[in-house]
């Protein structure tokens, strides 16, 4: 893929799109880690926390792009990015009553590192995979949707609320990005290459079965006497 070519914004458009989907539970552990600092030490609290996270991310994903490269590896992405998407439809959000709110700057910073370390993986596996294998597409990813998360993420879950479809839409791009991984795991390539129809209808299958069984889990959790949930994740 050459740098700033259509193909490159696209991936880069997915890659941000991605990590915005599953940042409503990092913005909750930002703002439940910093709540009892007062308001002037509130904002470096969540910077600082919010860079050591943001490096700690980079480098993991570094590595997962990496172990990508190993034998079978990038058809155990794909099938972990298949539960991913499933479980941004179909799991209830955590209250995260656990997270203990910081009682000075350097304690809140270290809770949201430890935290957004703890939860990152899911983010860490899919921004990977819609980065290509691309290291520039996922440090600039990050660089442009931490910020986002960080200051908009409120406002980015409160758009979901007021419109599902774009949950769904999220699921689609994750079954999309994770059924791709697959056809290009290097064992499976010559076999996609041969039967290009096949790799388009195992693409579509994916993403159309991820979409389904997480409508259908999502329903039933929000019949009368199921669980309802409160947050997207």
């Amino acid at each position: 893929m050459e740098l700033f070519s259509p193909a490159f914004w696209l991936a880069l458009l997915n890659v941000v799109f991605i990590d915005l989907i599953l940042a409503g539970d990092n913005a909750i552990v930002i703002g439940l880690a910093a709540r009892n600092l007062h308001p002037s030490v509130q904002k470096r609290a969540i910077l600082y926390g919010t860079g050591g996270a943001l490096l700690i991310r980079i480098v993991a994903t570094v590595i997962v792009l990496w172990l990508l490269k190993v034998p079978w590896l990038l058809l155990v992405g794909g099938l972990l990015l298949i539960w991913i998407a499933y479980k941004l439809l179909a799991e209830q959000g955590e209250e995260h009553s656990d997270i203990k709110a910081g009682g000075s700057l350097w304690a809140a910073v270290r809770t949201i590192v430890i935290a957004d370390a703890a939860m990152g993986l899911d983010n860490v596996i899919a921004v990977a995979g819609a980065a290509q294998q691309h290291l520039v597409l996922v440090i600039l990813g990050l660089l442009i949707s931490v910020p986002i998360i960080v200051w908009g993420s409120t406002l980015f879950i409160k758009l979901i609320n007021h419109f599902p479809w774009i949950i769904y839409l999220g699921a689609i791009v994750l079954g999309y990005t994770a059924s791709n991984m697959i056809t290009e795991e290097q064992r499976l390539v010559p076999f996609f290459t041969e039967h290009p129809a096949l790799r388009i209808l195992f693409i579509v299958l994916v993403t159309a079965g991820v979409v389904f069984a997480g409508y259908r889990k999502r329903a039933s959790s929000n019949k009368p006497g199921g669980e309802r949930q409160h947050s997207y994740s």
